[in-house]
């Protein structure tokens, strides 16, 4: 049996700690705030409930596995969104891009003319060979520098793989025309990028979105980590919420555990599912893993969001809700301008930006049916008060805020007078709650052709030492976050004692269960944790 603390109770930290217990380890996991599910969070207000994270799944079957792979089914309700998105560009235009690939071209020749659906089939084509090359063999397993040189190596991948070109650059070649360009171009954001920088192998992000669909949690996104907390602790993990680890111990060259309310607390293995820059930086001992410090402090970070959470009353005097698109954005006139604020060389709060919003149809998030509540997000500098935008400057949230609002008016959407909860988050709050250095939704952004080698690695310089969550390799979102902790629980691999086949999860060898069946409890005469639980 080993012991093994995780740092975080992020998705990716719920994944790792459910992965490694079914492995057969003893697991303890800190996490610093009151509860669970890092960016995945929830704010409840006056009746309304909010996802203050991802609002969209894709590629649930990654979700799935690490149930399946954990003792059993989720239990989730996970619901097809159709249309996937209502975009409105700046010349009034609106496309409802639908959930089913085979309707796209017929939309998109309907909203912005003939031709445009043909267009964006040559792209979904040459997607899903890129699909091929990097699904399984970059975002599933461990970054291989090896395996990247033997696909440059062939001709054929490397003509696909193109790392010499840009999505601008791609967008200019294939779609023809500029509204497509601006719908394409917005995927940058998903790994929080500037697209112009951002290299092309990322336009697999909209072919995912579309060949696998777009999913939504009945109930809220926010029940995945709800799902994953209680797979953890049926699994025997000891979770410690409002236990903040102040470092990672060293000795030897190796790790030795976490530090936790001034005591020592040992481990074989640590994973850490805080931001590599916090990990690097602030955890580790100085002079620790000294070239991957540098390689963080040289990569650009990636943008913020400043959210509105908004809970509107009935939309007219018959008490009824307004229909529409469970997501929806409104694009600016000078998409690229948006950047340049965000990631220029005097960054500032983004004068006209696209605006996203998230509206579910869900009355689990409602207080009564004439209201809905609405996650608006728009894309924003990260806070950094010495050298960029201080968004805890007096006055700044509300003013952006009420900017925001004006700015989707004149879009032709005023919600202004509808307003029953008005809840502001910006960078600054995000970087409190989550521990993510200046609100930066990703850690670094995917810029240039060594992006992806720049994103820090699973496994740490310092042996016993993993990293797994959003920061890390293969990336942001909830998909590559969920494969992060498989990646990480295979590079530590089951636990040393009793023979295969004995351990628990279904992933360890141990037999088949019935479909639905709990997962196994956890045998009573197991110990606990063998080390003291810290106080907060």
């Amino acid at each position: 049996m080993s012991r093994v603390v995780v740092i975080g109770a992020g998705v990716g930290g719920l994944a790792a700690a459910a992965r490694l217990a079914a492995l057969g380890h003893e697991v303890a996991l800190h996490e610093r705030a009151d509860t669970h599910g890092g960016k995945l969070g929830v704010v409840e207000r006056e009746g309304f409930v909010f996802d203050t994270g991802p609002s969209l799944l894709t590629l649930p079957g990654v979700l799935e596995e690490v149930f399946a792979a954990t003792g059993g089914p989720s239990g989730l309700v996970i619901e097809p969104v159709d249309p996937v998105c209502a975009y409105t560009f700046a010349d009034g235009t609106r496309l409802d891009m639908p959930h089913d690939p085979a309707a796209v071209p017929a939309a998109l020749d309907a909203a912005l003319g003939p031709g445009a659906g043909a267009a964006w089939q040559a792209l979904h084509e040459r997607s899903g060979r890129l699909w091929e090359l990097v699904g399984e063999a970059v975002l599933r397993r461990p970054l291989d520098l090896r395996a990247l040189l033997r696909m440059s190596a062939r001709l054929r991948d490397l003509r696909a793989v193109a790392p010499w070109r840009t999505l601008a650059g791609l967008g200019r070649e294939l779609l023809p025309d500029p509204r497509l360009r601006t719908w394409f171009a917005r995927y940058a954001t998903y790994s929080g990028s500037d697209f112009r920088r951002t290299p092309a192998v990322l336009s697999v992000t909209p072919y995912v979105e579309q060949r696998f669909g777009a999913w939504y949690v009945r109930g809220g996104l926010r029940r995945i980590a709800d799902a994953l907390l209680e797979r953890c602790r049926s699994l025997g993990v000891a979770v410690h919420l409002g236990s903040e680890v102040q470092a990672v111990t060293v000795a030897g060259g190796a790790v030795r555990g976490v530090r936790v309310g001034g005591r020592e607390v040992p481990a074989d293995v640590v994973v850490c599912n805080a931001d590599a820059a916090v990990l690097y930086e602030r955890l580790l001992p100085a002079g620790t893993a000294r070239r991957a410090r540098r390689d963080l402090r040289r990569a650009p970070r990636s943008l913020a969001g400043f959210v509105l959470l908004l809970g509107l009353g009935p939309a007219d005097r018959a008490g009824c809700r307004e229909p529409g698109a469970a997501h929806r954005v409104w694009f600016p006139r000078d998409y690229a301008a948006e950047f340049d604020a965000i990631f220029g060389r005097h960054p500032r709060p983004v004068p006209d930006p696209t605006i996203y919003v998230h509206a579910p149809d869900d009355p689990a998030l409602r207080p009564d049916e004439a209201s809905e509540g609405w996650f608006v997000l728009v894309n924003a500098p990260v806070h950094d008060p010495g050298r960029g935008v201080d968004w805890d400057a007096p006055g700044l949230r509300e003013r952006y805020a009420d900017h925001v609002l004006a700015t989707l008016a004149a879009r032709g959407t005023d919600v202004r007078d509808r307003v029953r909860v008005r809840e502001i988050l910006t960078p600054a709050d995000l970087e409190r709650r989550a521990g993510a250095p200046g609100g930066a939704i990703y850690g670094t952004a995917s810029h240039g052709a060594r992006a992806a080698l720049r994103r820090p690695a699973n496994r740490s310089p310092v042996p016993g030492l993993y990293l797994v969550g959003g920061s890390a390799h293969p990336g942001g979102g909830l998909p590559l976050v969920l494969r992060s902790a498989e990646i990480t629980a295979g590079l530590i691999g089951p636990a040393p004692g009793p023979p295969e086949g004995t351990r628990r999860g279904s992933s360890a060898g141990s037999p088949p269960r019935a479909a639905g069946a709990p997962p196994r409890p956890r045998p009573s005469t197991r110990p606990r944790a063998p080390w003291p639980s810290p106080t907060r």
